[in-house]
């Protein structure tokens, strides 16, 4: 019958009997997590194969709770096959949807927002705790991508660019040698060497640019400085784009959503902590400001936007992905209204989503349209599920205001979902980066008057996946969030002071870097 139908469909949603959130299940998970790995190529399973941003955020965090050096091995691993492969526009910047291969050489061309907005954030903290330059490269060629070819003149971000153009997969991303030859002339065999191009092409006799060689390897062959190398290929890599924009290109999906759009604000803050390039901040607080002028209506959010038209009430996903970003800008850029924004929003999530009976969201709020069953989703697949970054989000925002409801809705989720993510941790990377935080109990950092910025680049370049980290620049933006609890006893004074806390129990202000180091 259809009541029994209904019951049949209501159960699908139930969630497992709560579990003690214990460091075991961070154990279990990334034992479980690690025998998916391929150990030859990076990633996880077989062709096809997926980026699985959140599952290499989860490997680096557990290396640093458990000093296990394999974990960060093979994460790293996989960043730099990734990188290396087809799979990564080596010239264009930006990352494909998904490699085909096992091997990341042959991509399936489309190219997605949010693919290009999670994968960076790897590459970020690959850096911060590799120092190698390599990630930070990659970094910043995928922002530019964004920036470049995904920005809209209002601010937003566009969703997607197609695999094909004139109707052939990869036409606009693929060389013939001769073609290269033409453009580049005499650079064209260090050129081809250094990204595997041949006569005969490695697909479907044409060439996906790739790099198997290291840049030593190319020095030692032409008899020059690594240095020139690398000159060489920069200016080569900018003329063949040049010239490949002349190419008919592939559809944009032109459309503005408001969940991808803050995964990308979320991105463009990594960027700029590990870079200081305040283009990336800018991009960042851009794209809320637009949020707020075409998304918003008091607390609700619209899901997209395309010619100046805003409609679909918002999903779990907007509503998550949007605070936690509003929260990683705030982070940079300590203006209330951002907080205060977040606060606002994080209470109508749990006031409008929240299922208790089942200790989770449902992606549709109760004011939205009625569906037969309100669906939930928990598995963090090619973008995070809207409940775990509801938990972390909530859980950051209970750490800067001291609601105790937020911190209670996220260890409920945490808690419902915890054994299903030691056992099939896979599809929850990211509410296992979230129990990480909550276990270790998240350092605030506030770091205030820091005129040339040497403690703020500091902790910056360091791996603090747990830590809330503000940074204030004068005392008109510390007595505006007088009112905050997580800033109360914090003092504006003619040095820079550091207060590290932790359980709301702070140090006393510190005023050097060299004492800042010690305390961490």
């Amino acid at each position: 019958t259809a009541e029994n139908f209904l019951d049949a469909l209501q159960k699908t949603e139930t969630i497992k009997v709560p579990s003690k959130l214990e460091r075991s299940i961070l154990d279990e998970a990334a034992m479980n997590l690690f025998q998916l790995g391929d150990y030859s190529y990076g990633g996880f399973g077989s062709a096809p194969k997926f980026p699985n941003a959140a599952n290499v955020s989860f490997l680096f965090r557990y290396a640093k709770l458990s000093g296990l050096s394999k974990f960060n091995e093979f994460a790293l691993k996989t960043l730099s096959k990734m990188a290396k492969g087809g799979i990564f526009d080596q010239i264009g910047g930006g990352f494909h949807r998904y490699s085909t291969d096992a091997k990341w050489l042959v991509p399936h061309f489309e190219k997605m927002l949010y693919d290009n907005a999670l994968i960076p954030v790897n590459y970020a903290e690959a850096y911060q705790i590799t120092k190698d330059e390599f990630y930070l490269d990659v970094l910043k060629k995928t922002l530019d991508f964004v920036l470049r070819d995904m920005t809209s003149s209002e601010g937003g971000f566009y969703s997607a660019y197609d695999a094909d153009s004139e109707g052939v997969e990869g036409k606009f991303y693929v060389w013939k040698k001769s073609e290269i030859k033409q453009i580049l002339s005499d650079d064209t065999e260090l050129f081809c060497l250094f990204y595997d191009v041949t006569d005969g092409g490695n697909w479907e006799g044409n060439n996906i640019l790739c790099n198997n060689l290291p840049i030593s390897s190319v020095a030692f062959n032409f008899g020059m400085n690594e240095a020139k190398v690398r000159d060489i290929l920069d200016s080569c890599g900018k003329k063949l784009l040049a010239e490949r924009y002349k190419r008919i290109p592939p559809g944009l999906d032109d459309k503005i959503l408001t969940s991808w759009n803050s995964l990308m604000i979320t991105a463009f803050a990594k960027g700029y902590r590990v870079t200081g390039d305040q283009r990336y901040l800018d991009a960042a607080a851009n794209c809320v400001s637009f949020i707020e002028k075409n998304l918003l209506s008091g607390d609700k959010l619209l899901r997209t936007y395309k010619n100046k038209i805003a409609k679909i009430d918002g999903y779990l996903e907007d509503y998550s992905y949007f605070v936690n970003a509003l929260l990683d800008v705030f982070e940079i850029k300590p203006d209330p209204k951002y907080l205060h924004l977040a606060e606002r929003l994080g209470q109508y999530l749990v006031d409008h989503f929240w299922d208790d009976a089942n200790s989770s969201f449902y992606m549709t709020s109760d004011n939205h349209e009625k569906l037969i069953v309100r669906p939930k989703s928990n598995y963090d697949l090619s973008v995070p599920s809207g409940n775990s970054v509801s938990a972390f989000a909530l859980l950051r925002l209970y750490h800067l205001t001291q609601k105790n409801l937020f911190l209670e809705v996220s260890a409920k989720i945490m808690e419902s979902q915890a054994q299903m993510a030691a056992e099939n941790p896979f599809g929850f990377g990211y509410l296992l980066n979230t129990i990480y935080t909550y276990l270790q109990k998240p350092v605030e950092i506030t770091i205030i008057n820091d005129e040339n910025s040497q403690i703020c680049n500091l902790l910056y370049m360091k791996f603090l996946p747990e830590a809330l980290m503000v940074t204030i620049k004068n005392k008109s933006q510390l007595d505006g969030l007088s009112q905050v609890p997580f800033f109360a006893g914090k003092n504006f004074e003619d040095k820079t002071s550091v207060f590290v806390c932790k359980d709301f129990v702070c140090s006393l202000p510190l005023h050097t870097a060299d004492q800042v180091e010690s305390s961490l």
